[in-house]
């Protein structure tokens, strides 16, 4: 590699682009016959002046000649890029949890910082810690919750694509407990990757619960089941003592044998959902003499007892993998179920019984008894239109959007998240997430939406943002209503476990979407709930409120205040803020723990009170596992063409990069062209030997 200072060179060159360079000796000859013609008769002039004359003539006439065959000026500006080293680093806390006996973490942290000194000027080094998210800088804290390796990947990925990426250093223990696995995530990014392989490999004598299986939710009076993961390394001969508390009350006991050093066992145990509310289930471990560490002994998880399922009616015209998509994504909420019929057996359903109807690529004028059942009754509908819709019974039916097609055509629209939309709270991941969903199928026309409408999400079709709407809201006449003007949710779905390994965002969206529809099914005039039931740790928490005047339309006129106390007593107070019609409240982050609250707020003489309550949990996922993983971090840096290094080697690490081949300075050419005739400086110099020359023949009177 040169080790000179870089510097960007700049490079002019005469071209002719489309015309021949052989008009060069054409243009000199006009020029010379030009003067020729002009001073070939004797005159009053000198011999010598003569000669100095037809010499300016003749250059002035070649330079006119020769921008008019019209040469190009081209420029190439040398900019060399010396080659990036990214260095990231693991952030989560089983760094130091669960460390070698030998690992100076303070030593380790100033040798990572001293890196980039000892690459010197020849190397560009950028640094960054990550946990679940990415982050600028390194960090001595080691306090992440949470390690997703494929995301910082990819999100370095993403910021670094098309530069000079010479190698990515990856310090961390291999263990992840977000997102998919980091090998596949390293196939994208062109560069060689050296691991830095900290935590310890060797099992110690230690217990944990690796894992609980539950549903998030039971149904009041039901039995419901959970499967604990117990693990036991170098302890055989023990007895894993497993006990199980509701609410602070013991509820399960078991003692288990440990019959081998790599011990796992899989407990199930059935519990009765005996009370309504939600509930704080902890599993544990008793600790034994000698245990590496205590904190993975123990797992709460919560579980919401409900009273009885939100029923949710989908009727559709044919079969569509939309619709065994909707179902999932509706009932992975366990307050909502819902029953999928075709519009030609609806006959046999009880109407009634539903506290939405979902019309897929179908209006209620399809089916007589459902035209009956929803001009009697103020049930919540929501259209989701495709092909196969009839754009005039729909546009006749609501007054949430209308579409206006001359043709049966569909046209592929992109989802993009209204900020301004007012009337709940989609988290930022989750908005973010939609803006890269595939497009969706839409008849083709011209969309609008009614006055009273709230848009959460408008159309992109192809690279231009459209002031369509996708989907929206309204309520009118005492009935809520929704329509999304597109089909294809497979799409959504699929895409987003392919590049997020989840369905959250999806899950989020219908969620609160019929959670909306559904909420004034009972006329509550004033109503406060929680995004959630129950909120990770570290996640900002979202409420939203909604108050009714008496002809049942959503006002926010008057304040509304709630206090948030959690299980120590201490208070929380916050005043909401207003959007659109309703309120919003981001509580931020607050501690772990149960929450109860007390909303009020004033209408004229009338005061109206809402209670409710959420839960914060603990994230414990790093200290689930404590044998590093470094056999991922050796495929890592072997696939890549790295290396794996052990912290102690890491002053080798500088040496090598230096060595590495493939990783060097690369300099970009940017080539412009440009007319000659754009020269001012031409011009003047044209103009000047004509002046020249004009001048001359006036001195010697030849003018």
């Amino acid at each position: 590699m040169n080790h000179s200072p870089l510097t960007t060179q700049l490079l002019t060159s005469l071209t002719w682009g489309s015309v021949s360079g052989w008009w060069t000796p054409v243009c000199l000859l006009l020029g010379v016959l030009y003067a020729w013609l002009m001073y070939r008769n004797p005159v009053s002039i000198s011999s010598g002046g003569r000669w100095l004359l037809s010499g300016l003539r003749a250059l002035a006439v070649f330079l006119i000649a020769f921008l008019l065959v019209s040469p190009l000026i081209k420029s190439v500006t040398y900019q060399p890029q010396k080659p990036l080293v990214l260095i990231a680093q693991d952030n989560s806390s089983s760094i130091n949890t669960f460390k070698p006996k030998s690992f100076n973490v303070s030593e380790f942290n100033i040798q990572l910082a001293g890196l980039k000194k000892l690459l010197g000027n020849d190397y560009e080094v950028r640094e960054f810690n990550f946990d679940r998210n990415l982050h600028n800088g390194l960090s001595t804290s080691y306090q992440g919750k949470q390690t997703n390796i494929a995301a910082a990947i990819h999100e370095l990925n993403e910021r670094f694509v098309n530069q000079n990426v010479g190698a990515l250093v990856l310090a961390t223990d291999g263990l992840y407990n977000q997102g998919a696995d980091p090998q596949y995530e390293t196939r994208n990014l062109k560069t060689s990757i050296y691991t830095i392989a900290l935590g310890d490999t060797v099992p110690r004598r230690d217990l944990l619960i690796s894992n609980v299986n539950y549903n998030k939710t039971a149904f009041l009076g039901n039995d419901f089941m959970l499967e604990v993961l117990a693990e036991a390394y170098q302890s055989m001969g023990e007895t894993l003592r497993l006990s199980i508390a509701e609410d602070g009350r013991t509820v399960f006991t078991q003692n288990i044998p440990v019959t081998s050093n790599a011990f796992r066992e899989v407990v199930p145990v059935k519990l009765n959902a005996d009370k309504k509310g939600i509930h704080q289930f902890t599993v544990k471990l008793a600790p034994i003499s000698n245990e590496l560490s205590v904190q993975n002994n123990a797992e709460i998880i919560y579980i919401e007892v409900l009273d009885a399922r939100q029923k949710v009616l989908l009727a559709y015209a044919s079969p569509h993998p939309d619709i065994s998509v909707i179902k999932q994504l509706v009932e992975r909420n366990k307050n909502y179920e819902l029953k999928a019929v075709p519009a030609d057996k609806l006959t046999t359903v009880k109407l009634s019984d539903y506290g939405l109807i979902i019309l897929y690529q179908i209006t209620a004028g399809d089916n007589p008894a459902l035209k009956t059942f929803a001009a009697q009754s103020k049930v919540p509908l929501w259209y989701i239109t495709g092909a196969q819709t009839d754009l005039s019974d729909f546009n006749q039916e609501q007054n949430t959007i209308g579409i206006i097609a001359g043709r049966t055509d569909v046209q592929e629209e992109f989802a993009v998240p209204v900020a301004g939309f007012s009337l709940f709270t989609l988290t930022d991941s989750t908005q973010n997430k939609i803006n890269r969903f595939p497009p969706l199928l839409a008849p083709f026309g011209n969309y609008g939406s009614a006055a009273g409408a709230s848009v959460l999400l408008k159309q992109k079709i192809g690279s231009v943002n459209t002031t369509f709407p996708l989907l929206a809201f309204n309520e009118a006449d005492g009935r809520r209503t929704a329509v999304l003007a597109g089909e294809g949710l497979w799409r959504w779905n699929l895409a987003e476990y392919q590049e997020f390994g989840s369905h959250t965002a999806m899950e989020e969206l219908f969620s609160q979407s019929i959670q909306y529809l559904t909420a004034n099914a009972n006329r509550q005039r004033f109503r406060v709930y929680a995004a959630k039931n129950v909120f990770d740790e570290g996640e900002n928490i979202l409420l939203n409120a909604e108050l009714y005047n008496d002809a049942l339309q959503l006002i926010n006129t008057p304040d509304v205040n709630i206090t948030l106390k959690n299980s120590s007593g201490k208070n929380y107070s916050y005043l909401f803020s207003r959007a659109g019609q309703s309120y919003q409240l981001n509580a931020g982050v607050l501690p772990v723990g149960n929450y109860s609250y007390t909303a009020n707020s004033k209408l004229g003489k009338q005061t109206f009170t809402a209670k409710g309550q959420f839960t914060i949990k603990a994230l414990n996922l790093e200290s689930r596992q404590s044998t590093a993983n470094h056999q991922l971090l050796y495929n890592m840096a072997k696939q890549s063409g790295g290396k794996m290094l052990q912290p102690a080697q890491l002053n080798q690490l500088a040496e090598l990069i230096r060595k590495n081949e493939n990783i060097k300075t690369v300099v970009y050419d940017d080539q412009r062209y440009s007319d000659l005739i754009d020269s001012k400086w031409l011009f003047v110099l044209i103009l000047a030997l004509l002046s020249t020359e004009w001048f001359l023949r006036k001195r010697e009177g030849e003018v």
